[in-house]
């Protein structure tokens, strides 16, 4: 269903298409800072969608059953401050005046949580594509789990502005090739073509067929020769939405600073302001007035909050619809509004496993995969998947079905997670597409009533880093699961190993790093994870078995929760050196604990899982923890250094890595890295002593040297 407004002469049309133009021109001329040239040109497309199709309230942009639209091209950022504002959004005439100022919520580029009615954060070309593909498949399971004959309570379309640079970035083609696969048909794409990037025209450098390209992903595709033909517009977007087989893309060949009668078609009007004397000559030719500034006529204004009317009228129909499921399928009702909301159902980890002690154990990754896979039994909002790595990351959902277009299901299929093909599945094949898969788990989470969870091994979390920091900036529940989580992986090499990656993940805002040491550990971080739901978590998970602790002899693994915690202490608490471990480290410093115990020393045992959460303690807990007066503290990873002086402190030690890893069993690579017994108990004897040791592992050079006397390991 279209929600259009009454006929408007072209005329108005017009006003109200400049209204939006030279809104966005004073805007970046008054901050000195900006894009004009995207709203200058896109202007008229936008006014079509959002005045004849956009169902949409204004005045509640939480709606559970709006229309999502994406700004992908995220410079552009004026064009959509000039639409919400127009149409009756929480954003008054002052704050576009603010544009790009501190304090305002007309930043830059458009940032979720701070501006009413934006979806998502972009400015990161194609991130925003990438999310309404996410939006898309949130949409279509949502539909297929609670929609009943006669009941339609999930039905809208997601929407997306994109740019010439989105459509250049990689991660684009990845959601692009996966929404054509999946069938997406009620995600519709305005492309913004008009052949202009920030430094040069698209000819010296993007070239291709648009059109055919997306053809070949399995898009429905259209091309709107004139960016200034309303009609034309509005009959493509009636066609899109009308394709009930593929996902569509509208390329919609625009002019950017349109109206500029020296800066039109150029690169001077993408990211500068016009300047004084171009916006004067620019309103001369668009017969528009030069003062004041901010102008919107009355009719235009008045046309545009129609949509107020307009909104709330189909927010209300949808409340009624609402009312009338929730008599006919109450359970369904209450599973949806708590999806919606983020509540989780009571008992929702009733499931979870405690595991027994065991000297050999099992790997995080596993112990991984039998949490979530209690926890999915009772929370139906959790959906995800790995970029073809489900044997590897423990992360198929089993029996709970495959997100798949139902009409394209081929039988018995290979990697199928059992349980059907359609829609209403909760496994998501993201194929080997990293940085695709981060940035549409995005877009799940936005658009709201899902947990989404992305995995890969921990060294792919690099292709993932612009969708994972989005994410954090966004405050976004996104869950990734990383495994593979070190050099002790192997034969791989260090192709595979992932060595900074721990640090770099660290040093994200808002985003929690858990490495969990044992099982039960693992299971503590899957609770966190899930009721987290205002930031992202990162797990980060072994390939190889470690123990399981005897949870009996040692500290609770809900000292997780705390970020570090004393896992066992010296007698009468009064230790003389301190061990720091994370992950499968931790066992390791329990075995090196108990040597030197034998030998007289007094050792504290702290598992530190994460440093985010221990951050976040009182400082008094921290000080318990690791008491000021112990200086002689020795931290274990298998990672990276960098950072562990916060808590080892100037006296201490850490033994890490620094350098790639090699290729060899990984028993084999952890002990050449002096991962060992042997190696903790005399670095921390010659802390004790108060002799700092000169090298934390071999150099290159005594590794080739070793080599060399007794032959090439791998």
């Amino acid at each position: 269903m279209d929600y259009p407004t009454a006929p408007s002469s072209a005329e108005l049309d017009n006003l109200c298409i400049n209204t939006i133009r030279f809104l966005s021109v004073d805007a970046v001329e008054k901050a000195d800072s900006g894009h004009p040239g995207l709203p200058m040109g896109a202007a008229p497309m936008a006014y079509v969608l959002w005045t004849r199709f956009l169902k949409h309230n204004p005045t509640n942009p939480g709606w559970k059953d709006c229309d999502r639209f994406v700004l992908s091209a995220g410079h552009g950022s004026m064009l959509l401050y000039s639409l919400l504002h127009l149409t009756g959004y929480d954003l008054p005439l002052e704050q576009i005046q603010l544009f790009r100022q501190w304090g305002s919520k007309t930043p830059g580029h458009p940032e979720r949580g701070l501006t009413p009615g934006v979806e998502t954060t972009t400015g990161p070309l194609g991130q925003g594509l990438a999310n309404s593909v996410g939006m898309a498949i949130a949409e279509d399971y949502l539909a297929a789990r609670y929609n009943r004959p006669g009941h339609q309570i999930v039905n809208h379309y997601t929407y997306a502005l994109v740019s010439d640079g989105d459509l250049m970035e990689g991660v684009s083609s990845e959601a692009a090739s996966l929404a054509g696969h999946l069938k997406l048909d009620k995600l519709i794409c305005l492309y913004d073509d008009n052949h202009i990037t920030l430094s040069a025209g698209t000819n010296i450098t993007f070239t291709e067929n648009r059109a055919k390209r997306f053809e070949a992903y399995g898009w429905h595709t259209q091309t709107v020769e004139n960016g200034n033909d309303l009609a034309a517009i509005e009959r493509a977007l009636r066609v899109a939405k009308n394709e009930k087989q593929r996902p569509s893309l509208i390329l919609v060949h625009t002019h950017l600073g349109y109206g500029s009668p020296n800066k039109e078609d150029t690169f001077e009007a993408h990211g500068s302001p016009l300047g004084d004397k171009e916006v004067k000559l620019t309103k001369q030719a668009l017969g528009w007035p030069l003062d004041p500034t901010f102008y919107i006529p009355d009719e235009a204004l008045a046309h545009f909050r129609r949509a107020v009317e307009t909104g709330q009228q189909a927010e209300a129909e949808w409340n009624a619809k609402f009312t009338s499921y929730t008599k006919a399928f109450p359970d369904l009702a209450k599973e949806f509004q708590q999806g919606m909301t983020g509540e989780l159902p009571k008992g929702w980890d009733a499931g979870v496993p405690s595991f027994p002690a065991h000297p050999k154990g099992m790997a995080t990754r596993v112990a991984s995969g039998k949490v979530l896979n209690e926890i999915d039994k009772k929370l139906p909002s959790l959906i995800g998947g790995s970029a073809d790595l489900d044997p590897s990351t423990h992360t198929a959902l089993r029996a709970m079905g495959d997100f798949e277009n139902p009409r394209d299901e081929a039988g018995n299929l290979q990697g199928s997670a059992a349980g059907g093909w359609s829609y209403g599945g909760r496994n998501l094949h993201f194929g080997v597409r990293e940085h695709g898969m981060g940035a549409i788990a995005n877009g799940l989470a936005a658009h709201g009533g899902i947990i989404p969870f992305a995995a890969t091994f921990l060294i792919f979390s690099d292709y993932m880093r612009p969708p994972i920091r989005l994410a954090a900036l966004m405050e976004l529940g996104v869950i990734y699961v990383f495994t593979h989580d070190s050099i002790a992986l192997g034969e791989d090499g260090p192709t595979h190993q992932p060595v900074e990656q721990l640090a770099s993940l660290r040093a994200m805002p808002e985003l929690i790093v858990i490495r969990p040491c044992d099982a039960n550990e693992t299971a503590v971080a899957w609770r966190i994870a899930i009721e987290t739901r205002d930031r992202p978590v990162a797990l980060i998970l072994t390939r190889q078995s470690v123990p399981t602790l005897d949870r009996n002899h040692f500290g609770t693994a809900e000292g997780l929760r705390r970020g570090a915690y004393v896992l066992k202490d010296a007698a009468e608490g009064k230790p003389d050196l301190i061990l720091i471990g994370t992950g499968s480290e931790v066992s390791l410093i329990v075995r090196a604990g108990e040597k030197l115990t034998k030998e007289g020393m007094q050792v504290r045992i702290v598992s530190m899982p994460s440093w985010k959460l221990f951050d976040a303690q009182p400082q008094s807990y921290r000080d318990l923890v690791l008491p000021p007066p112990i200086h002689a503290r020795l931290a274990v990873e298998a990672g990276a250094t960098q950072g562990w002086c916060k808590y080892v402190g100037d006296n201490g030690d850490v033994i890490g890595v620094d350098r790639f890893g090699a290729s060899a069993p990984g028993e084999v690579v952890m002990r050449e890295y002096g991962f060992t017994v042997e190696n903790i108990c005399q670095r921390a004897m010659e802390l004790v002593d108060g002799k700092r040791p000169v090298l934390h592992q071999r150099t290159d050079a005594e590794a080739v040297e070793v080599w060399r006397n007794e032959g090439d390991p791998n």
